[in-house]
């Protein structure tokens, strides 16, 4: 029977669900008796390929920013290949405002693995490796343990999957970066993984053609993966009724997500709601409201990559067509930080321009001098030394950089000039009050 309630949280308290103070790590012998590695015995006596199929069919959606559909990344892997093939799993939750991977890292590290498994065995992958964010010092000690205690039950390892009830085997490792942002893209942490400098690669070759070690390799995220057990063992048509449709005629947003709050609420924290969720809903009902009674004046709506909301968009819905429909890159992480009416705008735009700056990995002019020119105007801006032509220099600027103008190579200036532009546009008036106006000499010759 399908099951109701929380899903990816249903063993970990979660508001309203349960008191995050009964929260623990769940070993092995826990996560088997409720119920965990169920989906795993279930996609063994089925055809590898119809377990992509089951997951292509449920419209799952990448969990860790593009929102790329899962099963169709998989069908990108070339066929009739006997050679070696990876998975990339992306642990390094760097991006600023997010935290919802940890969630499941800290408490419930099995739900990751029978999810690596099992997309294993569907995409016929003998490795996987789990690249987890330098700073994780604590949940790469849990992932550690978790991974030993699959090996000792049998889910990895030379016997084959679950003790042998599949004669495929797999091998998993857990490698920690070194704390750097750009390793969150995807060829830059396959480089990181081959021991080189987190440098984004140029594409085509595609990671599923040419990835890990020049093999073909699948990358997913955390919490992507470890929604694919639930499509298991539940089925598709109960994947579909969670999450919602598309209202503008785009892929729909299915399934729950988890969405990691920050910012001036009452409650802070990550719960579990279903893709489509109002924003002023999730704020209101599940963490208490604005802080100290104050007003909503703006959010980041998944990332600070992502752009801001407007303070007339606090009933934006949280799915994957916000972008379009709000004017922001994208739902990112679905992590939102929230402003009150108090909040500085001028200052969230410098903070974050000086992130983007210092975390650019110099690989393209664009990106290495242009995060740099529009942290120094906005420091310029905010000091009130800049003059109003200043403001249209910064907007032009951000526009001129970026993957999508096609002059970087991976998408972090892309991150960099939506937050800047979007929070500039939308609250230009806080920008031109800090400038002084531009005024143009004219003389006049007489004779």
């Amino acid at each position: 029977m399908p099951m109701t309630g929380p899903v990816l949280t249903r063993r970990i308290p979660t508001f309203p669900y349960g008191d995050a103070c009964d929260r623990r790590t769940v070993g092995y012998d826990e996560f088997a008796r409720t119920g965990g590695y169920e989906a795993l015995a279930r996609a063994v006596t089925m055809e590898p390929a119809a377990v992509v199929d089951m997951v292509k069919d449920s419209s799952l959606r990448g969990r860790g920013g593009a929102g790329f559909p899962c099963g169709l990344k998989w069908t990108f892997l070339p066929k009739n290949y006997e050679g070696q093939r990876y998975l990339a799993v992306n642990a390094d939750e760097s991006e600023p405002g997010t935290f919802k991977d940890r969630l499941i890292l800290d408490y419930d590290p099995h739900m990751l693995l029978e999810g690596i498994a099992i997309s294993c065995f569907a995409c016929r992958i003998q490795t996987a490796y789990i690249y987890i964010r330098g700073e994780y010092h604590h949940q790469a000690r849990i992932l550690e343990k978790a991974i030993a205690e699959a090996y000792e039950k049998g889910i990895f390892g030379g016997r084959g999957l679950l003790n042998g009830a599949a004669d495929f085997k797999v091998e998993c490792y857990l490698h920690r970066g070194a704390g750097a942002y750009i390793c969150g893209e995807e060829t830059g942490l396959l480089e990181s993984l081959e021991g080189k400098r987190g440098w984004p690669r140029i594409k085509p070759p595609f990671p599923a053609v040419k990835g890990l070690f020049g093999k073909p390799t699948i990358i997913n995220n955390v919490e992507t993966l470890c929604c694919v057990p639930f499509i298991v063992e539940h089925g598709v048509e109960w994947f579909k009724s969670l999450g919602c449709a598309s209202k503008i005629g785009g892929p729909p947003s299915f399934g729950t997500k988890l969405m990691g709050v920050s910012g001036h609420v009452q409650r802070p924290g990550v719960y579990e709601c279903d893709l489509g969720i109002p924003l002023r809903r999730l704020v209101e009902e599940y963490c208490g409201g604005m802080r100290d009674g104050k007003q909503y004046k703006a959010a980041i709506a998944g990332g600070v990559s992502m752009g801001v909301l407007g303070t007339d968009q606090f009933d934006a819905e949280m799915d994957f067509d916000i972008g379009r429909k709000y004017e922001v890159l994208g739902l990112g992480t679905a992590c939102p930080t929230i402003f009150d009416e108090d909040t500085d705008m001028v200052m969230v735009a410098r903070n974050i321009a000086r992130f983007f700056k210092n975390e650019s990995c110099g690989q393209c002019t664009p990106c290495r001098e242009g995060s740099g020119w529009m942290y120094k105007l906005l420091c310029r801006i905010e000091r009130g030394e800049a003059k109003l032509k200043d403001i249209d220099l910064l907007l032009e600027l951000a526009g001129s950089m970026g993957a999508m103008p096609g002059t970087t190579i991976c998408g972090l200036a892309d991150g960099n000039n939506w937050a800047v532009r979007t929070i500039v546009n939308k609250f230009r008036g806080e920008f031109e009050a800090r400038c002084r106006p531009s005024f143009v000499p004219v003389t006049v010759g007489v004779g």
